[in-house]
């Protein structure tokens, strides 16, 4: 047994204004090694110097440089975790560093220059896992190294998450597949040079979804870009297809068998946003700590009011909390579980939580943090994309009843 500090809690506590960090606010863990931390430290300093600096032109400009995404893929980023053989980096690397990489963006305090940088983490995963070799080996090399772009479009103006209700139909016609219909928020959808696409190609319900790749450059694709409350820098679209004609060869998967793959690719989405979501959420709280330490109000320091302190106090214990819940699943998804009902719930507990520590930051910073610069104001402004983004909180909800068999 270790031996008891000597000495009170209080004289065993750091000295005031003891910097407070993203670093030292975490727990140990024992899912992250060496390998994890190298690839923290090698990441952080990239991000500090080829996206830090740039954070309010690129919100202000409404998108990222189109060089952003070769730089991104020189470094590995875009590249983490995909096949070798079509260009991707994957040997000994594990869910754990997805969790590094969401982590670290978050840091950022920006959400929307990695949700365009990044989009191809849930556009090109369907054509991975039930795409052809040929298409495989024709559209992957050039998304991995940048060149191309590929987004993932299902949601539409008329279902939001009840992805069964989609109406975008594609009917075949001998060797093509004609498309109408349209998608809503389609992250990166303006600069997208490939769509995975859910279409209809049978009858109602789940049963009759496919998934199309439909490149944006064919005639009859028009695409909107939209305004939007946060994620400025990314390129957000409204995409329309009018009489879209595409070969049968673009289709992913079988016909009529995409809604697994949707779900399939739902859970490492969610995964991958909880991830991203407590990151912001410890970025939130590692703001508000370091204004509470520097401010004084009526002769004193701002964390020195108890009302201040333990506001850092909850939202401390709900990041850690849920950081906790965050690596349990991610360790159960490594290990070859598919735990719908806890990626689900697990979603709500991290937007739960960006939500809260935005707040209670905005509330610490008071005037200032209303100003456009600190990254509480921009986290405060994505929360609800994340809420409501990979599935609203109120169907994850009922996603994880019905999968415990309420």
């Amino acid at each position: 047994m270790p031996r008891a500090q000597p000495g009170t809690p209080e004289e065993r506590a750091m000295p005031k204004n003891t910097p407070i960090t993203f670093d030292s606010t975490k727990p140990p863990s024992p899912f992250f090694k060496e390998t994890h931390n190298e690839w923290r430290q090698q990441l952080r300093r990239w991000l500090a110097k080829e996206v830090a600096p740039h954070v309010d032109e690129w919100e202000e400009a409404g998108e990222i440089p189109l060089e952003l995404f070769a730089k991104a893929s020189d470094f590995g980023l875009l590249r983490m975790g995909y096949p070798e053989k079509f260009g991707g980096l994957s040997e000994g690397l594990d869910r754990f560093h997805g969790i590094v990489t969401s982590e670290e963006t978050a840091q950022i305090g920006a959400g929307g220059i990695f949700a365009s940088l990044m989009c191809h983490g849930i556009g090109l995963p369907p054509i991975l896992a039930l795409g052809t070799e040929e298409m495989k080996e024709r559209i992957a090399p050039a998304v991995l190294s940048g060149e191309k772009r590929i987004s993932l479009a299902i949601t539409e103006p008329s279902g939001g998450s009840d992805v069964a209700q989609l109406k975008t139909r594609a009917v075949r016609e001998g060797n093509e597949y004609v498309v109408n219909g349209s998608k809503m928020f389609i992250t990166g959808g303006m600069r997208a040079d490939y769509i995975t696409a859910a279409v209809r190609t049978g009858g109602p319900g789940t049963g009759g979804i496919s998934l199309l790749l439909i490149e944006t450059d064919r005639p009859g694709v028009s695409r909107t870009k939209l305004q939007k409350q946060g994620w400025w820098a990314s390129d957000t679209a409204a995409i329309y297809f009018d009489d879209v004609r595409v070969p049968a060869e673009n289709l992913i998967g079988g016909e009529n068998m995409g809604f697994m793959g949707i779900m399939l690719n739902f859970n490492g989405e969610r995964l991958g946003m909880a991830s991203s979501a407590n990151g912001a959420a410890r970025t939130c709280l590692v703001e508000a700590a370091a204004w509470a330490q520097q401010r004084e109000t009526f002769g004193k320091r701002l964390a020195d009011h108890q009302v201040i302190r333990h506001k850092i106090a909850d939202m401390l214990r709900q990041v850690n909390a849920t950081q906790a819940y965050l690596e349990h699943c991610a360790w159960r998804v490594q290990n070859g579980e598919t735990p719908a009902a806890d990626l689900a719930l697990l979603k709500v507990q991290a937007t739960l939580t960006m939500e809260y520590c935005a707040r209670e930051a905005m509330q610490i910073l008071g005037g200032s943090g209303y100003m456009r610069g600190p990254k509480v104001e921009r986290i405060y402004r994505e929360v609800r994309v994340n809420a409501i983004g990979g599935g609203s909180e109120e169907i994850m909800r009922d996603l994880a009843a019905r999968q415990i068999g309420l």
